[in-house]
């Protein structure tokens, strides 16, 4: 039966509502208000942290990506006056977080060596997370560095994954080739030689470069065929690894007033950055402009060709020597040769 509602009961409980509402105006209110959405792609523009993403070259060598660059002794002391200068200028961005590549699982291993940092009875190593991330974080007295890598291996077998051994066609021969060339690491690191390190992280940070690394990953994701796609599955495998990286940027960071500022391969800061904006969780920034101010602050040697040796950048995208930092040609040997994070 068809509930019919008499307007008089109907009349008399609007202006009931009206008379709790006058009563109490700000509970009203909130009861209407639309509850904040748990989703990162709603996030208006004002709620989103901050995210500075500094690609780096690896100062202590481990020489497993598919093209490295050599980079001389970050301890000799012209080298330290360029890391300081550029650790006092990403002390600008005012993080509220530091995060490196360092394994998320083995957070306590990276929480003792930043106290032992901290109480002074730890010296810094080569290696860019000292560097940098501990660095950084001691000068803003941020109580940890966080750890936010992800390594673990993919779904399958190796050989689901393995694009060097199925490269055997001529074409595939000569795209790995390439893909691998030696004089492109050797090109990066005559680069460094001649530049301070702010100077050479500005370049490698510079949108057109990152950009230039990136596109590397399509012509590997060619190395396959229909039936096998050693190639793509092995580029699926470094989008999920990024992906993976990026959730854990957004679980650190998720108060609108963070700024987290993360130290990476910078083969990573192209999908990170992107990751970052397509989601809506955070507003980037560029550290091109303050490792900039860093090689005016350590002039010892040169900017790489492109950038003025003084004043505002120009990125002009016309340089185009490439470093991948894929970590190495299978997923099981990414890991880094560090024995704190094994």
């Amino acid at each position: 039966m068809r509930r019919v509602f008499h307007p008089l009961v109907t009349l008399s409980v609007f202006i009931s509502a009206l008379a709790l509402a006058a009563i109490h105006p700000i509970s009203a209110l909130a009861a209407s208000a639309e509850a904040p959405s748990p989703l990162i792609s709603q996030r208006a523009p004002a709620e989103r942290p901050r995210l500075m993403v500094v690609g780096v070259a690896h100062f202590d060598n481990p020489a497993r990506d598919v093209v490295n660059t050599q980079v001389d002794d970050v301890l000799k002391p012209k080298r330290q006056q360029e890391i300081l200068a550029i650790v006092d200028q990403l002390a600008k961005f005012r993080p509220t977080h530091v995060a490196v590549e360092w394994p998320a699982t083995k957070q306590e291993k990276l929480d003792a060596r930043y106290a032992a940092y901290r109480a002074g009875t730890y010296a810094l190593t080569c290696d860019e997370r000292d560097q940098l991330g501990l660095r950084l974080a001691g000068k803003l007295r941020l109580p940890r560095v966080d750890a936010v890598d992800w390594l673990d291996e993919p779904p399958g077998k190796d050989e689901d994954y393995d694009y060097q051994s199925y490269a055997t066609a001529p074409d595939g021969k000569a795209r790995l080739a390439a893909l691998s060339d030696p004089k492109k690491g050797e090109q990066e690191s005559a680069l460094l030689a001649r530049s301070t390190m702010g100077g050479f992280l500005a370049y490698l940070n510079s949108p057109a470069h990152l950009a230039a690394m990136h596109s590397e990953y399509f012509d590997f994701a060619m190395l396959g065929d229909d039936e096998k796609a050693p190639g793509p599955n092995w580029v699926g495998a470094w989008y999920t690894r990024n992906l993976r990286i990026f959730a854990k940027l957004v679980r650190i960071a998720d108060r609108p007033s963070d700024r987290l500022l993360v130290i990476y391969g910078a083969g990573h800061a192209y999908l990170l950055n992107q990751y970052a904006t397509d989601s809506h969780a955070f507003r980037i920034e560029r550290p091109v402009q303050l490792l900039l101010h860093a090689t005016d602050a350590a002039p010892s040697r040169t900017r790489p060709a492109g950038f003025p040796q003084s004043g505002r950048s120009c990125l002009n995208g016309q340089t185009n020597i490439w470093m991948v930092t894929l970590r190495s040609s299978l997923w099981r040997g990414l890991e880094r040769a560090d024995p704190a994070c094994k």
